[in-house]
């Protein structure tokens, strides 16, 4: 039951009840309901603008996420730019550097082989931007792979290097007298006629000509492995193992400058021409062994002579005359 309003009327000295017009309270009802709509209509804005409305700790989570994006993006570029880098080192390996010395190229799939089995990436699902971060996981660990791969590459490299320089120094590829200290070279690897029996038979080294006490050269470097004159027929003679399967003697010395065990290299002097042994006259037998096995010493001198001095010798080597042993 609504209450009942009165208002003192000064003129009649009475009260008088207060009667509330129909339009006066339309009004007010008019203006409650514009006012409530107006209202709901800035909480309806403000409520869908909520997601919009940062905190500020909410703001610095956003800069933090937005600069690990933009790091995982240089990351992913570097790693671009390594992987390229590598590929090119890569297939220098191959085609220069495993050729020259000898040794098989790596193949493609080895080298960028993934990781097979079990899901090494599961604990980085689920997350906005997990697609990258596992993309970039990927890269960085295929690339590591590689970087091993063409570590050890290398490392058999720099060892195949090692040993190509030291097969190169071991050779016996100088001639054992200086050209200028010989009289002739007298006769070559081949049949030849026995000083001796004159009979033809196989002379399985180079004959040197040249003056009592010429000095002879080690022809590689290697170790003395004899240095005496217990070998028939051949006099005071010396033997060196060059390693890598090569040896070569040094025959009918006058003496020795060198001792058993003794370590030379190419170029030292061991001995002086003589004429010890089965010898008609002073010069340096000299033979090649290949794997225990008599080679033409003809196919070593490439280390001091010319090619014009080469091919007089070569002429000289290929007469079938009389060995001087």
């Amino acid at each position: 039951m609504s209450k009942v309003k009165y208002y003192y009327d000064s003129e009649t000295l009475s009260y008088r009840k207060i009667e509330r017009k129909k339009g006066r309270q339309i009004g007010f009802i008019s203006l409650f309901l514009l006012a409530a709509l107006f209202f709901a209509g800035i909480i309806w804005v403000v409520i869908i603008n909520i997601p919009s409305i940062e905190t500020p700790k909410e703001k610095r989570l956003s800069r933090e996420y937005s600069n690990l994006k933009l790091q995982y993006e240089l990351i992913n570029k570097k790693l671009d730019e390594a992987t390229l880098i590598l590929d090119e080192v890569a297939e220098r390996d191959n085609n220069l550097y495993r050729i020259y010395f000898e040794a098989n190229p790596i193949p493609e799939e080895q080298r960028k082989a993934g990781f097979g089995g079990v899901n090494r990436y599961k604990n980085l699902e689920g997350y906005d931007n997990s697609s990258m971060i596992i993309d970039t996981h990927k890269k960085l660990d295929v690339l590591t792979k590689q970087i091993v791969v063409q570590s050890k590459s290398l490392d058999e490299i720099a060892e195949l290097a090692e040993e190509k320089e030291a097969l190169l120094q071991a050779i016996p590829a100088i001639q054992p007298v200086k050209n200028e200290d010989l009289t002739r070279m007298a006769s070559g690897f081949g049949y030849r006629s026995d000083p001796f029996t004159k009979a033809r038979k196989m002379h399985w080294g180079m004959d040197f000509t040249a003056p009592r006490g010429t000095p002879v050269y080690a022809s590689g470097d290697g170790k003395v492995t004899r240095a005496d004159n217990g070998a028939s027929g051949y006099g005071n003679h010396i033997r060196i193992d060059h390693g890598f399967g090569y040896q070569s003697l040094y025959a009918h010395l006058y003496k020795y400058n060198v001792r058993k065990g003794q370590k030379v290299q190419r170029g030292d002097l061991i001995g002086f021409v003589g004429s010890t042994g089965r010898s008609e006259a002073p010069h340096l037998h000299y033979e090649v062994f290949k794997d225990g096995v008599r080679i033409n010493p003809i196919n070593f001198y490439y280390g001091n002579l010319s090619p014009e001095e080469f091919a007089v010798l070569l002429e000289a080597s290929k007469q079938e005359n009389q060995s001087l042993d």
